[in-house]
């Protein structure tokens, strides 16, 4: 049994949380922060066992069982790849992969605006200019995520190292600020602050993303040393729970600074309008440069950790293509979607989503009590089929 030095799994962790941690999860807790107000504790509480726990515990059960597949084998074993491939589709190529590229170029708003609404041989300058960023935007991804053992090397020690800290700036900056006044909560975090965060973090859907990551995880660190199969479980949880450490740190930072928003914003939408609002306050125009950084870098990691997951497990399910010719695959499909527009894909795919998410939690749980009652898979395919059942009544 071989156990990874403090410095190989805390670089294990950090590269968890940047596949983990996206445009979604910068969006999130700022918006809670600045509705939530005064209830921002209670709120955060509640959002924290969604966003953080949740996926801890997932990225655990997996290590555990061996592998997404194997959650749900006590359903059926054709119940489980369906499961697998539902999942993978949905927060892969289907929707989280091609949206990575959009999001991150809507933040460069403050240089592509200069370019006016022009046409240039009749198409666009916007869609042109939008065409390229994202085309050398996947080509990149695609490029990174060749190596996925690697991407503790490519991620963990590079590109998150500059997201944590160009986020630690901006919270300092809040800290600075901190005369700034904390609103009082509205809307339904005035109601109850715990529940509406808590349906907040089951919103960020990474604990279908820990589901996801694992096995190129694994692949990270059996290329430090670690062999054989109960050591890689172990140290893979280990480096959840850091992720998970590093997810809550984060995740407070930007819900403080949304408490903080009040003032400089009114009638916010979303996050990014906070985060911008907060930036541009802070630093002028350099805030949108470090901005549109942070989202630029995070969505990036996402990108890649997706891609090099997706096309690994898609190249063992499916052998008839190697892992290289669905890492292509996968990032043309995820660059054609992100051109074409989310509309559609996002009205297919996001109900199926609301469905699957249930079920995911209760596999979690179910695979990880210790108790031998917990193991039947009668009790399984009651719990799968009440889980679906409420997935799909929330979708209709």
């Amino acid at each position: 049994m071989k156990k990874l030095s403090g410095r190989k799994i805390l670089l294990v962790g950090v590269t968890l949380f940047s596949m983990f941690f996206g445009a979604g999860n910068l969006i999130f807790p700022p918006y809670l922060g600045y509705l939530a107000g005064d209830k921002a504790v209670l709120a955060f509480s509640g959002f924290a066992l969604t966003a953080v726990v949740f996926p801890v515990l997932g990225v655990t059960a997996v290590a555990k069982t061996g592998g997404l597949d194997h959650l749900c084998q006590k359903v059926h074993p054709g119940f489980a790849l369906l499961f697998s491939f539902a999942v993978y589709l949905c927060i892969g190529p289907m929707l989280a992969i091609p949206r990575t590229a959009g999001t991150s170029y809507a933040m460069f708003s403050f240089l592509t605006d200069r370019l006016g609404e022009g046409s240039l041989f009749g198409v666009s300058i916007q869609f042109l200019v939008s065409f390229v960023f994202s085309l050398l935007f996947f080509i990149a991804a695609g490029i990174v995520a060749k190596r996925p053992e690697k991407l503790k090397d490519r991620l963990g020690k590079r590109l998150t190292p500059v997201l944590i800290l160009l986020i630690i700036i901006l919270f300092a900056a809040g800290l600075i600020h901190s005369s700034l006044p904390v609103s009082e909560a509205s809307g339904a975090y005035a109601e109850g602050a715990f529940g509406t965060g808590f349906v907040e973090g089951y919103n960020t859907m990474d604990t279908l993303a820990a589901m996801v990551f694992g096995i190129v995880i694994a692949l990270n660190i059996k290329d430090l040393g670690v062999e054989d199969n109960a050591s890689v479980a172990k140290e893979t949880i280990r480096g959840g729970v850091i992720a998970g450490l590093f997810l809550a740190f984060i995740y407070g930072m930007l819900t403080f600074l949304g408490t903080r928003s009040g003032s400089l914003v009114e009638g916010a939408q979303n996050g990014t309008e906070i985060l911008t609002a907060l930036a541009g306050g802070f630093f002028g125009s350099t805030g949108s440069v470090i901005l549109a950084a942070i989202y630029f870098i995070a969505c990036f990691n996402v990108c890649v950790g997706l891609i090099s997951s997706c096309s690994k497990f898609f190249a063992e399910k499916l052998p008839v293509l190697s892992f290289d010719v669905w890492r292509w695959v996968i990032t043309a499909w995820s660059f054609g979607i992100s051109i074409m527009g989310l509309n559609t894909i996002l009205a297919i795919s996001t109900p199926i989503l609301s469905i699957i998410y249930p079920v995911a939690m209760v596999v979690i749980v179910l695979n990880l009590i210790p108790l031998k009652v917990f193991e039947s898979p009668l009790l399984h395919k009651i719990a799968v089929a009440a889980a679906l059942l409420y997935g799909i009544y929330t979708v209709v």
